[in-house]
């Protein structure tokens, strides 16, 4: 997930997996290291005087240099005495690398890479007792398997939206109720059809089997079996050639929207948001659900500056600083009352704190050898194997 200007569950079967999956992931050149902590901390020192190195997506940490008006940093370093440092990654595959090479103590992880860094023992597990904004985050993002393993979080939510899908009015009058338009139908307008660029796309595939190729049995899209995988990637390998261009900079697809050039594929609300007036260009939740993000803030095994981090994990979880952080980004916040501080209509765009909508989104989640779905009977595909398979699509 990257904008600069803006923008399940089943946790009980990942823990005995995460050995496992930090071998697999190491064999894509991903493994990282970390000090391991011995546990949560039970408390807290001063942090006057104190500092935060944060490594996050663009947008999720403004200090005002790149607008004055935009600056949730200094509040916090005037409430707490803590000075920060930060610095932005382009892909969860150059953050997971970033981490391991250490000098971070907190970091923004998107849910293809939060498991990884926890297999790799980078981050730590957190007490979420320290942390007063975190009774009031939504329980639908709390403790699910992109953030938690076996009861034990390890991630603080901030903000959670939809991979939507994007489709321009005067090819599509109505809108479209089926993602088999990028799919099986994707040939009426070949050449316009445009997707996410990475790896965690084929569980859109997936998403899209799960419904109209019901003897395939997949019941999570993050968790497929090598015969599951392998009919995801014949469906992506056939809209390949229909492809126009795949999109992970948000302006590619704006630019694109705008020109024409693409007429249907993936999208975010903020993209949508950020069109020109008059571009004849929606955007739908298609029957058979969505992807989505809900990324988590961590930290990191290794630091020595735990008062600070816990304290930033608190700020930008709390309904002033997240209200600031997501709607710059351009997602729902993680709590309801943040929108007495976002600005009027903020929330309902983005559908904040609703429940059923919510429950339509596939959050991204690390694929990992122990099946999430539950199953004991086979070994599920890992992110080493999800890169080599869209690398294979990509030709």
């Amino acid at each position: 997930m990257q904008a600069p200007t803006m923008r399940r569950r089943r946790t009980a079967a990942i823990g005995a997996g995460l050995g496992v999956a930090a071998l697999a992931l190491s064999a894509c050149g991903t493994s990282g290291g970390g000090s391991a902590a011995t546990g949560p901390a039970t408390e807290l020192g001063d942090t006057d005087g104190g500092s935060v190195s944060i490594l996050a997506w663009p947008g999720y940490v403004e200090d005002g240099t790149n607008d004055p008006a935009v600056d949730w940093v200094t509040p916090f370093e005037e409430a707490t005495g803590c000075s920060v440092t930060s610095q932005t990654y382009g892909t969860s595959d150059e953050a997971f690398n970033l981490m391991g090479d250490g000098g971070f103590d907190v970091v923004a992880a998107s849910g293809d890479l939060t498991l990884r860094l926890i297999a790799s023992e980078t981050v730590q597990e957190l007490n979420t007792d320290l942390l007063e904004s975190y009774d009031a985050i939504f329980d639908f993002l709390k403790e699910q398997e992109w953030n938690s393993v076996d009861g034990a979080v390890y991630g603080i939510p901030h903000g959670y939206g939809a991979n939507l899908l994007a489709y321009n009015t005067d090819v599509f009058p109505e809108a479209p109720t089926s993602w088999s338009v990028v799919f099986e139908d994707a040939a009426a307008n070949t050449g316009g059809i445009t997707a996410y660029d990475s790896p965690i796309y084929i569980a859109d595939a997936a998403m899209y089997l799960m419904a109209t190729e019901p003897d395939l049995g997949i019941e999570n899209p993050y968790s497929l079996d090598e015969e599951q995988l392998a009919a995801a990637v014949d469906l992506l390998t056939v809209q390949r050639e229909h492809i126009g261009e795949y999109w992970s900079d948000y302006l590619i697809e704006v630019q694109g929207l705008e020109a024409g050039s693409m007429v249907a594929g993936t999208t975010w609300q903020v993209i949508i948001n950020s069109l020109s007036e008059g571009t004849p260009v929606a955007a739908t939740l298609p029957e058979e659900g969505v992807t989505g993000w809900s990324d988590s803030w961590m930290i990191s095994s290794a630091t020595e500056q735990t008062a600070c981090a816990y304290a930033w994990l608190d700020w930008i979880a709390s309904p002033e600083g997240n209200a600031m952080a997501t709607e710059y980004f351009g997602e729902a916040p993680n709590n309801i009352e943040a929108c007495d501080f976002a600005s009027e209509g903020h929330c309902e765009a983005y559908h904040a704190g609703d429940e059923e909508y919510a429950s339509q989104i596939w959050y991204w989640t690390t694929p990992i050898a122990e099946c999430l779905d539950g199953r004991t009977d086979v070994e599920c595909t890992d992110y080493a194997a999800w890169t080599e398979a869209w690398q294979q699509i990509q030709g």
